[in-house]
């Protein structure tokens, strides 16, 4: 059977029956779980069923889902065009089947979500953690993207319905303005005399830093923020995962430069942060397709929404000119949690 994309008839004649959909549940199970063997185990089917059903929608789409290599299996090209819409499909029919109840009273759906990998960690987690205490009916998934066109391709393709980035997305999709976000200098603890407060950028020519992966909207706004002021940042370690800067900067290796939020957890471990002059700052952004958000995704992003407005009201009660921003960040953030779960 040849690979080729998915003919759009064939595939709109495909999806009006149940047993249809069903064959796209099961496409999408192999794909989440990378493999025939394991998603027959995690939909308590026989595997030989999974792979004949596989078969048949091949069959009735006209081209091949999967290469067949060994004993394990790869997307083929129309397989990976048929992802985002068979994904799309499957949750409005989910959430259409359960709109009258389920739905309206948030005891069930699903949420899509895609972000950038340098803010899955911080903030996108904290909001989904506090919305399914809220709302433990509603299921999720996220999907991470290292630059703004990742994630805006999952969102317009209906991979995912909503997007965060730190930029704003042109063209075709939504794009509202969340909050800004201020970065801070983290630096070894015992090493309170050799900073200043706050730290002039440009004094940080002779530093070795912990940085983010090439790639990523974070280090790369690092790095132009720091060459913009005549440093040209010398790599101690480049890492992908932003979580693991704060351990490495806490064994004394280099320093660092983080969201506030995220250098609250630092501080309270012992280490020192500082802010910098001039202050780098960027904003949260939500992307979504027009008109296409589902109750529970609308109802998600006003609870992200509220957390933030809460965020910001206590940082603002904590303001004191005379109280070091990251004190002041501290208790905004121990009130912020009080009140998110009071």
């Amino acid at each position: 059977m040849k690979p080729g994309p998915v003919p759009f008839m064939a595939f709109a004649d495909a999806i009006l029956s149940g047993m249809n959909l069903r064959q796209l549940r099961y496409f999408l199970a192999i794909v989440d779980h990378g493999g025939v063997h394991r998603a027959a185990e995690a939909l308590h089917i026989a595997q030989s069923s999974l792979s004949q059903t596989m078969r048949a929608l091949e069959r009735d789409l006209g081209t091949q889902l999967f290469h067949r290599i060994g004993r394990g299996i790869v997307l083929a090209p129309a397989g990976e065009g048929l992802v985002g819409p068979a994904r799309s499909i499957l949750r409005e029919v989910d959430n259409a089947e359960r709109a009258v109840t389920e739905i309206a009273a948030l005891r069930g759906g699903s949420i899509d979500v895609a972000s950038l990998s340098d803010l899955a960690i911080d903030p996108v987690s904290t909001w989904i953690a506090n919305f399914l205490m809220a709302y433990p009916g509603v299921q999720c998934r996220v999907e991470e993207g290292d630059d703004l066109s990742a994630v805006t391709e999952k969102v317009r393709t209906g991979s995912s319905e909503l997007g965060f980035v730190s930029m704003p997305a042109l063209g075709d999709l939504e794009c509202d303005e969340l909050v800004e976000q201020i970065f801070v200098l983290i630096c070894p603890p015992g090493s309170e005399d050799r900073w200043p407060n706050p730290v002039p950028i440009s004094s940080l020519r002779n530093e070795s830093f912990v940085l983010a992966q090439q790639g990523t909207g974070t280090r790369e706004y690092m790095e132009q923020i720091l060459r913009e002021h005549g440093v040209e940042p010398r790599i101690a370690v480049e890492i992908r995962q932003r979580e693991a800067i704060l351990p490495l900067v806490l064994s004394g290796c280099a320093v660092g430069i983080v969201p506030l939020r995220v250098a609250v957890s630092f501080w309270q471990r012992g280490g020192v942060v500082r802010e910098l002059d001039p202050v780098p700052a960027t904003k949260i952004y939500a992307v979504y397709r027009q008109g296409k958000l589902t109750s529970a995704a609308s109802a998600f992003l006003a609870a992200a929404r509220s957390s933030l407005d809460l965020w910001v009201r206590a940082l603002e009660m904590a303001d004191d000119a005379e109280t070091p921003l990251i004190e002041r960040a501290a208790a905004a953030l121990e009130a912020w949690d009080h009140r998110l779960r009071s």
